[in-house]
C-alpha cells in the first residue's frame, strides 16, 4: 500500500472518528437523587441500615412460601396468554436481529428470463437468460451496524417486557390469593356473629314474650341480624368473584381456588415472628436496599434504558443517511443472447459493477428523519427520569402503607379487646335488666365492624408489602 492510500485509509478512519457513528451507547441520563424520597428531618429513605440484600433480590419463591400460593403462581406462569404473547414478542424481536445481523451478507437471487420476438413475420427468436444475481452493500458509514444495534436494544426491551408481565403476575395472583384469605376470615367472623346474634334474638324474644321487653326491640334486633345474613350472601359472592378473576389469570374456567388459612401463610420477616401481627409490616424487617438496586431491577427502568439506547442508535443510523452508500453487485449465468446476436449454444455471462451513491438533495427527508430520530432520544431521556421518580413514588407508597397498616394493626387489637368486654358486659346488664337492647346492638355492631377492618387490614397490609417486593423489581424470577 502506497502512501496516498494509506492517508486515504487515515483520513476516513478520522473521519468516521469525528461523526461518531460507530459510537456505543452509554447513559448520559443521571438519575435523580434520593428517589425514595425523604423523611421529616431530611434524611433520604430507603437505605437499610442492617444491609444485606433487598427483597428485591429474593426470587418470588423465596418471598412467597405458601405452597398452595407457590403452585398457584407456576399455574398462572405456565397458562396466561398475557404472557405467552410477551414471548411471542421476544421470538419476533430475536427474529428481527437475526435479520439485521445477516444485513451483512450479500443477497443472492435466481432470475431467469426468456423471450421470443419476431419482426415482419420472420421466424421467431429465443433469447433466454439463467443468471444468479448477487447484491452486498458495504457498510463503511455504520448504517447496518447502527441498526443492528438497534435492533438489539428493542430484543431486550422485550425480555425485560416479559420479566414485567411475570411480575405483574406474581404480584397480582398473590393480592388476589391473600384476598380469598382475608375474605375466608372474614366469613368466619360473619358465621360466628350470626350464631351469636341469633342467640341474642331468641333471648330478647323470650322477654318480649314474657313481658319483660317491647316488640320493638325484638324488631331492632332482627333488623340487625339480618344484616348479618345480607353480608354473609354478600362476602360469598365477593369470594367467588375474586375465585374467577384467579380462574381468568390461569386462562381456565370458573372453579373452586384452593387455598390455605390466613394464620398458616401470613407474611411477615422472620426476624420479627413471635413479635405479633403489628410487626409484620414494619419497613425496619423488610430489607429495602439503596436505589440503586432498585435502579437495577424494575423492569420498567430498564425498558426505559433500552429504549434510550435503541434511540440512540437508530440517530446513529439516521446521521449515517448523511454519507455515501457502497453498493457490489454482481451476475454470473448463461445466455444465447450477445448483444444484437442470438448464438446457439449459450455463452458464459459474467458481470460486476461497484455503485456509490451520495444524497445531495432527497427533498428534506433525509434531515427531517434525522431530526425526528434527535427528538425521539431526547423524549426518552426525559421519560427515564420520570419513570425513576415514579418508581421512587410507588417505593415511597409502599413502605408508607407497611407502616401505616403495622400502626393501625396494634390499634385494632386493643379495639378489639375493649368491644368484647364491652358486649359482653352490656349482654349482662341487658339481662339484668339495667341496660337496653340498644346499648347491646351498638355493642354488637361496633365489634363487629372492628373485626371485619382488623381483618381488612391485615389483606391491606399484605398488599402493600406485595407492592413494595415489586416497586423495588422483585418478582421477575
Amino acid at each position: 500500500m502506497n502512501y496516498k492510500n494509506i492517508i486515504a485509509v487515515a483520513a476516513v478512519g478520522m473521519m468516521l472518528t469525528g461523526c461518531g457513528i460507530y459510537n456505543k451507547y452509554e447513559r448520559k441520563v443521571e438519575a435523580p437523587e434520593h428517589a425514595f424520597g425523604v423523611d421529616a428531618n431530611g434524611h433520604a429513605l430507603g437505605a437499610s441500615a442492617e444491609g444485606g440484600e433487598s427483597i428485591a433480590q429474593m426470587s418470588w419463591r423465596e418471598f412467597f412460601t405458601d405452597p398452595l400460593l407457590q403452585q398457584l403462581i407456576d399455574q398462572v406462569l405456565a397458562n396466561n396468554s398475557d404472557l405467552k404473547s410477551a414471548r411471542v414478542a421476544v421470538e419476533k424481536s430475536e427474529a428481527s436481529l437475526k435479520a439485521a445481523r445477516l444485513a451483512y451478507l450479500p443477497s443472492l437471487f435466481f432470475a431467469p428470463q426468456g423471450t421470443i420476438s419476431s419482426f415482419d413475420g420472420s421466424a421467431a427468436a429465443k433469447t433466454y437468460t439463467l443468471p444468479l444475481q448477487l447484491s452486498m452493500d458495504i457498510d463503511i458509514f455504520g448504517g447496518i451496524t447502527n441498526k443492528k444495534r438497534a435492533a438489539k436494544a428493542v430484543l431486550l426491551q422485550t425480555q425485560v417486557n416479559e420479566d414485567a408481565v411475570r411480575s405483574n403476575l406474581v404480584a397480582t395472583t398473590a393480592q388476589q390469593y391473600y384476598l380469598l384469605q382475608v375474605l375466608d376470615r372474614q366469613l368466619d367472623i360473619l358465621i360466628q356473629t350470626d350464631s351469636l346474634w341469633n342467640a341474642s334474638l331468641e333471648t330478647q324474644r323470650s322477654l318480649w314474650e314474657n313481658g319483660k321487653a317491647y316488640s320493638t326491640a325484638v324488631n331492632q334486633m332482627e333488623a340487625s341480624y339480618l344484616n348479618v345474613k345480607t353480608q354473609i350472601v354478600d362476602t360469598k359472592r365477593e369470594i367467588h368473584s375474586v375465585e374467577n378473576a384467579i380462574c381468568a389469570l390461569l386462562a381456565v374456567t370458573p372453579r373452586h381456588i384452593e387455598r390455605s388459612t390466613w394464620e398458616k401463610s401470613a407474611l411477615y420477616n422472620p426476624e420479627s415472628e413471635g413479635q405479633g401481627h403489628q410487626r409484620m409490616f414494619d419497613t425496619k424487617y423488610l430489607k429495602v436496599g439503596v436505589p440503586a438496586a432498585m435502579l437495577e431491577q424494575r423492569p420498567d427502568i430498564r425498558i426505559a434504558n433500552h429504549a434510550m439506547e435503541e434511540a440512540f442508535y437508530n440517530t446513529q443510523a439516521a446521521r449515517s443517511a448523511f454519507y455515501p452508500s457502497i453498493t457490489l453487485s454482481g451476475l454470473a449465468g448463461w445466455t444465447n443472447s450477445a448483444g444484437g446476436l442470438i448464438v446457439d449454444p449459450g455463452k458464459l455471462l459474467l458481470s460486476a459493477v461497484a455503485s456509490l451513491t451520495q444524497p445531495i438533495f432527497n427533498r428534506g427527508k433525509i434531515r427531517a428523519n434525522y431530526k425526528i430520530a434527535k427528538l425521539t432520544e431526547k423524549d426518552l431521556q426525559q421519560n427515564y427520569v420520570q419513570t425513576v421518580i415514579n418508581a421512587g413514588n410507588q417505593v415511597n407508597e409502599a413502605m408508607a402503607d407497611c407502616q401505616a397498616a403495622r400502626d393501625k394493626q396494634q390499634y385494632y387489637q386493643r379495639q378489639l379487646q375493649v368491644l368484647k368486654d364491652a358486649y359482653t358486659g352490656t349482654h349482662e346488664l341487658m339481662d339484668n335488666g339495667k341496660a337496653s337492647y340498644l346499648e347491646v346492638l351498638t355493642a354488637q355492631e361496633s365489634l363487629l365492624n372492628s373485626q371485619l377492618s382488623e381483618a381488612m387490614n391485615i389483606y391491606n397490609g399484605s398488599k402493600a408489602i406485595i407492592a413494595l417486593y415489586i416497586a423495588l423489581g422483585g418478582g421477575a424470577r
